[in-house]
């Protein structure tokens, strides 16, 4: 009589084995389907505020472009700081370019590097993030060269006169 329970206990603990070797096998299927679901997560956020980048660029390179274009006078003038976009102070009723200054979509910080224009100002902007971009093609026209850029500190949100006076007419 006791081989006989013997024999069933050992047969009830290679169940209990076989049913934890599938219950962890079950855990780390759903362990790998959450880390997918979070890498795609992830990359979708990062389109979303790539595509914020380029439409907040944009944005300030068009302001800096009306700043310069609505210059006073016949000299006209980049503006000297972004904030100087807010607040027009060189006309009678101040001059709006932007609501707000915006964050770095890519970054989520406040600041921006600056490009400064040869004769003083500032003539664009640009992100700080060091990282990869996942657009690399079909850019609007005026930043066609954005596809050649290894990250995002490389695409420049720059009012160019020469290149723009279309551009400016029709805003």
């Amino acid at each position: 009589m006791q081989s006989g329970l013997i024999n069933l206990s050992a047969r009830g603990s290679q169940q209990g084995g076989m049913s934890l070797i599938g219950a962890l096998l079950v855990i780390m299927l759903v362990g790998f389907g959450l880390a997918e679901a979070g890498n795609r997560w992830s990359d979708a956020r990062q389109r979303e505020r790539e595509q914020e980048l380029l439409k907040v660029g944009d944005t300030i390179r068009r302001a800096i472009g009306n700043y310069y274009n609505q210059s006073p006078g016949m000299v006209k003038q980049f503006p000297p700081t972004l904030q100087a976009l807010l607040k027009d102070e060189r006309f009678p009723v101040p001059q709006r370019y932007l609501r707000k200054l915006y964050i770095d979509p890519v970054t989520g910080r406040e600041g921006w590097g600056i490009l400064e224009a040869p004769s003083g100002g500032i003539m664009g902007v640009y992100s700080l993030s060091d990282q990869a971009p996942f657009k690399t093609s079909n850019f609007a026209p005026p930043y066609e060269d954005f596809a050649k850029k290894k990250y995002y500190g490389e695409w420049m949100f720059a009012y160019l006169p020469e290149t723009d006076n279309s551009a400016a007419v029709n805003q």
